[in-house]
């Protein structure tokens, strides 16, 4: 009881005492429930990110300039296999481990359940997941070894997930499947106050890909890669059903290089596509969004009329096991987002999200570039690696993506009867 008391004088103290406004209406689970999440909530921190959002204070003057980048197409082919033969030996010496990021839902897609449970072909009924499996057993076998696959949830869909793999067998994966959770943080009105949920819980939002590295520290996966010997770790989204995560050119190039971390980019579309752009802010490698930069910047060409800058990311993201380690333990930036969201007020009312109505706050995993002294940028084609769905149709979507994952398909068989 002493326990509770503390939990109601602080959240007096920080006037966020209307969650437990229904308290005593609750059933003794919802009731543990409840007070376990709030016992987890960093209250001060909560103040602060609320301040971010409302203060619309002015951006600090960054200089952003072009980023220098290695292109995969024009590397020379002796080059070029230096590398890979550097990053073969550490793949097949088992140094290697991946990440996906899985927290997402299927919602935009107007699917229920995790969206990487999502069949994206109809014919075969291939699954984003299975499509993921089998780049990454493909690997196993190329080279000789199994690779440990760490798959992020969240806390909506983590059964779900781990049901979704153990009903298929894990679509003859032969390496070991270790998942582990995305954090989270409440969401706020206007007002800063904690959103509840309908059944009076606290409505958490996940913390952005950036938290992912929180959770690895936090959930003991660095750890358990470092007991395994583990020297690269890629992560990369669920939602990319042309990722390459074990990729010995990229790999090769960041150790011969002794990087402490390595981004792939791809050639922007055109100078107007809604993408994040890899480049140089105040001389360290980052990303900006494309709001960030003017529209004569993103037209901007250079000699060879190629856009200055032209290197959008698509989150494919590689750290040495220092550089993990040492960015875990760093509190990144939050970004505001805001959002439409359905919750009950201070005052025990029903909020329909309608329009924008509170906030949500995320960390950003490129935001950990900038604690580097140097990152090494590949350019890779994006026929080859970027197959996005992100939207129920149009861009970036099942269709675009199908698309694009047959064309490959076809074209890496053609290449491999030659």
């Amino acid at each position: 009881m002493n326990g509770f008391q503390q939990i109601r004088r602080q959240l007096s103290t920080h006037n966020q005492q209307h969650l437990l406004q229904k308290f005593d209406e609750l059933t003794a689970e919802a009731q543990e429930q409840l007070v376990d999440t709030i016992q987890r909530i960093d209250l001060d921190l909560m103040e602060i990110l609320y301040h971010k959002a409302t203060r619309h204070e002015s951006s600090k003057e960054v200089d952003i300039s072009p980023v220098n980048y290695i292109s995969k197409e024009n590397l020379h082919p002796d080059e070029r296999r230096y590398y890979e033969k550097i990053g073969e030996e550490i793949i097949r010496s088992g140094k290697v481990a991946v990440v996906t990021m899985a927290g997402g839902q299927g919602t935009r897609l107007g699917f229920i359940g995790p969206k990487g449970a999502f069949i994206f072909d109809p014919e075969t009924g291939k699954s984003i997941f299975e499509a993921l499996t089998d780049t990454m057993r493909e690997a196993c076998e190329k080279y000789g070894t199994n690779i440990t696959w760490y798959i992020m949830t969240s806390k909506q869909n983590h059964d779900e997930t781990k049901k979704f793999f153990d009903e298929h067998n894990n679509f003859g994966y032969p390496g070991d499947i270790i998942y582990f959770n995305q954090g989270e943080l409440p969401m706020l009105d206007v007002n800063g106050k904690i959103l509840l949920d309908e059944n009076y819980q606290v409505k958490m939002a996940a913390n952005g890909h950036g938290g992912t590295l929180i959770s690895m520290e936090r959930e003991g996966i660095i750890e358990h890669m470092k007991s395994n010997g583990i020297k690269w770790v890629s992560i990369n989204g669920v939602d990319n059903v042309l990722v390459k995560p074990i990729d010995p050119l990229f790999i090769g190039i960041a150790a011969s290089c002794n990087m402490m971390g390595a981004i792939k980019s791809i050639e922007k579309a055109y100078p107007e596509e809604k993408v994040g752009i890899i480049c140089r802010k105040n001389g360290k490698i980052g990303v900006v969004e494309y709001t960030e930069i003017s529209k004569e910047m993103a037209g901007r060409k250079n000699e060879k009329g190629e856009l200055v800058f032209g290197d959008a990311n698509a989150l494919f993201n590689l750290f040495s096991i220092e550089g993990l380690e040492l960015v875990s333990k760093v509190s990144l930036p939050y970004h505001v987002a805001f959002k439409k969201a359905d919750y009950i007020d201070q005052y025990g009312n029903f909020v329909k999200g309608e329009k924008p109505n509170s906030y949500k706050f995320e960390q950003f995993i490129f935001d950990a570039y900038e604690l580097f002294d140097e990152v090494c940028v590949l350019r890779v084609k994006r026929e080859d690696e970027f197959a996005p769905i992100k939207n129920a149709e149009g861009q970036d979507s099942p269709e675009t993506a199908l698309k694009l994952y047959r064309a490959y398909k076809e074209k890496k068989a053609r290449k491999e009867l030659s």
